[in-house]
């Protein structure tokens, strides 16, 4: 299985991170997620998910950044194009991101529960997406929780892919 995400001059590209145009962000950052290519997905692959942490957030925030989790897309779907994550919220199920934690003040549900793009404070981030090819769809519902994938996706796993995309500061 292999998974691709276009990159510009090696970076992920200005409109998925800390530089997107100011359409292309709300007050908590950039909104439009990057497109992402599955090739090769196992046979028998019902559903895949996805999730993007930043584990170079660790030193500033004090644990992982999740930026976009999301499952329940169709084997069928081998491309999700530039904002998939709004435009095509109703085709797939996607998770909380940290937004939603209760140290930050943040109700808005598109903000807490779609993607929310890199904007690295101190240095370079290597954003770790990582793909699930999965061999059933999983009885998550919108919201759910890091943990609650990891546990729901136990014995599913069929084959996993993981790419690091770097974003500048």
């Amino acid at each position: 299985m292999k998974v691709s995400v276009p990159l510009e001059n090696g970076y992920l590209a200005d409109q998925y991170s800390k530089y997107a145009a100011k359409n292309q962000r709300d007050a908590n950052g950039p909104i439009i997620s990057f497109p992402i290519t599955v090739q090769d997905l196992p046979t028998n692959t019902k559903t895949w998910g996805l999730t993007l942490l930043d584990f170079d957030a660790v030193p500033v925030s004090g644990f992982p950044w999740i930026h976009w989790l999301a499952t329940n897309i169709s084997a069928t779907t081998t491309q999700l194009p530039a904002n998939a994550s709004r435009n095509l919220a109703t085709q797939f199920v996607q998770g909380k991101n940290s937004l939603a934690s209760p140290f930050i003040d943040n109700t808005d549900q598109l903000a807490t529960e779609r993607y929310t793009g890199p904007t690295p404070p101190d240095k370079t981030h290597l954003y770790q997406l990582t793909v699930y090819a999965l061999d059933k769809k999983l009885a998550l519902t919108n919201g759910y929780w890091l943990n609650e994938f990891y546990h729901a996706i136990q014995n599913h796993i069929l084959a996993e892919a993981q790419i690091d995309l770097p974003s500048r500061a």
